[in-house]
């Protein structure tokens, strides 16, 4: 166990005085345990100590070393914090004489003139505040969120101070929280999903958040973290339930799970319909963007349909049109688009920070353009086609991404795919499938057959890919979305 005791010196004093002065000064919050055997191995550690910091004035700033027993494999860090005049002592055992083998300075000498600057002088020094005659507006920027990069270089997103309020409808509806849930969002926190998932409409609605910091994302983790923990609520991009319906899901107790939701990407009905057999529990997906909140959702009150991203939310006067800004008719593809010529609802963003030329790009005749396609049924569901980038022209035809994905994920042996568009000197362009495939599956050409023919007989027979490639993973962002704008750049090589 570690004992921190903190001496009061600096260097020069330190050199100076004798051992049982240094003792006598030493203090913890408990009784120093000062044993001759203990305190003779101390009295050795000290003049190691001394004898290493001889070199050094009190003008050095601080020095760190370590002071390691091999055969005990402890290490005791020394820390003296020269313009503080407190020198920090860290034991980790008793040591004995002949266990005191190996000193020396692993990491030291950090001076001011070496660009480290005085926190504590600074503080001192600093000019008294001063309230700025001009404090924030609702209408000032509050945050700025890089975006995921999925099509392009991330931009920079911002957002004023009224954004919070646009996740009231996150929280309350689309996670169905209340005091007594315990959310889980998978999400780091340099993405707006974070903020989606861990901070605005979660605490407005006063639910316990749980927060779940992994290095590499393991399924089986996840949901030892969901047994133990009882997490009521979750949600996760697609990419994570892809994962977990490959798994043993019948060897963990998921009673407490009661709502689980999906957003980041367009969720595969064959995902969906899996994570419900296994679980019992409907998957309630959710379209949105860093610079928007939830524009169309399902929620308690919009029963899920597999494949569907919901309906529009209310705060939001939500359509989709063609190329001139005209409504589309129910069943023809256009652009998701939210009309802004009457007000601008909370939760939509100011424009891309420092860069006009960009926001002007999408945000035009009373419209903000969010580049995403859909088709709309005729109880106003909406169903998603694809990034206006991401569309493939082929021979005349325009060809969705989403839906030749969602017929191949329906093939067992298939774990991730993305579709895009290859150039074709005589098509134009003709679809490409990037596929990952389970673990234990070998890519042939024949596996390549089977699936092109699974494709024909499940959609329009020109919307096959005629190239497969596999892959053993898929480009994708830090925050979990396939990077299709690298997908077309591997296409043009």
């Amino acid at each position: 166990m570690t004992n921190r005791y903190f001496y009061q010196s600096d260097i020069t004093t330190f050199l100076s005085e004798d051992t049982n002065t240094i003792f006598g000064q030493m203090s913890r919050a408990d009784e120093m345990d000062t044993a001759s055997t203990q305190k003779f191995a101390w009295e050795q550690e000290i003049t190691l100590m001394k004898q290493a910091l001889a070199p050094y004035s009190t003008e050095q700033g601080w020095i760190l070393f370590e002071y390691t027993i091999p055969r005990l494999g402890k290490r005791i860090d020394v820390v003296v914090l020269l313009q503080e005049r407190v020198f920090v002592i860290e034991f980790t055992a008793v040591a004995v004489l002949e266990d005191v083998v190996d000193f020396g300075i692993h990491a030291a000498d950090c001076a001011s003139d070496d660009g480290f600057e005085d926190f504590g002088q600074g503080i001192e020094n600093a000019p008294a505040y001063v309230r700025d005659e001009h404090v924030n507006n609702n209408d000032d920027i509050s945050i700025i969120y890089f975006t995921s990069g999925t099509s392009g270089n991330p931009k920079r997103v911002a957002h004023e101070f009224t954004y919070p309020l646009g996740h009231i409808v996150t929280g309350s509806y689309w996670h169905n929280l209340n005091e007594d849930s315990l959310h889980l969002t998978l999400a780091d926190t340099g993405w707006g999903k974070a903020v989606w998932g861990k901070y605005y409409g979660q605490w407005i609605v006063g639910a316990n958040v749980f927060v779940y910091d992994y290095e590499k994302f393991t399924p089986v983790d996840l949901l030892a973290i969901f047994e133990k923990y009882h997490i009521t609520s979750f949600c996760a991009p697609p990419t994570v339930f892809r994962f977990l319906i490959r798994e043993d899901i019948s060897k963990y107790d998921l009673s407490a799970l009661r709502y689980c939701t999906i957003a980041g990407e367009a969720l595969n009905p064959s995902v969906y319909e899996k994570w419900k057999e296994l679980t019992g529990i409907k998957l309630f997906e959710a379209f949105g963007q860093t610079e928007t909140t939830i524009t169309v959702g399902t929620y308690p009150m919009v029963e899920p349909r597999p494949g569907s991203m919901g309906k529009p939310n209310a705060q939001y006067d939500v359509d989709i049109v063609d190329e001139d800004g005209n409504t589309v008719k129910p069943g023809e593809t256009g652009e998701i688009v939210v009309r802004v010529d009457k007000n601008t609802p909370p939760g939509l963003f100011l424009g891309y920070y420092n860069n006009e030329e960009k926001t002007k790009e999408v945000w035009h005749d009373g419209l903000y353009h969010t580049g995403d396609t859909a088709w709309k049924d005729e109880d106003g569901y909406f169903w998603y086609v694809g990034r206006v980038d991401d569309v493939i022209k082929s021979s005349g035809y325009r060809i969705g991404p989403f839906e030749i994905e969602s017929v191949i994920m329906e093939l067992p042996y298939v774990l991730e795919c993305g579709v895009s568009a290859a150039p074709d000197p005589v098509r134009g362009q003709v679809v490409k499938a990037s596929i990952v495939l389970t673990k234990g599956t070998v890519g042939t050409d024949e596996l390549k057959k089977e699936i092109q023919t699974y494709v024909k007989e499940h959609t329009a027979p020109y919307k096959y890919p005629r190239i497969v490639e596999f892959m053993d993973e898929l480009p994708k962002t830090i925050s979990g979305k396939i990077r299709r704008v690298a997908l077309r750049g591997e296409n043009k090589k």
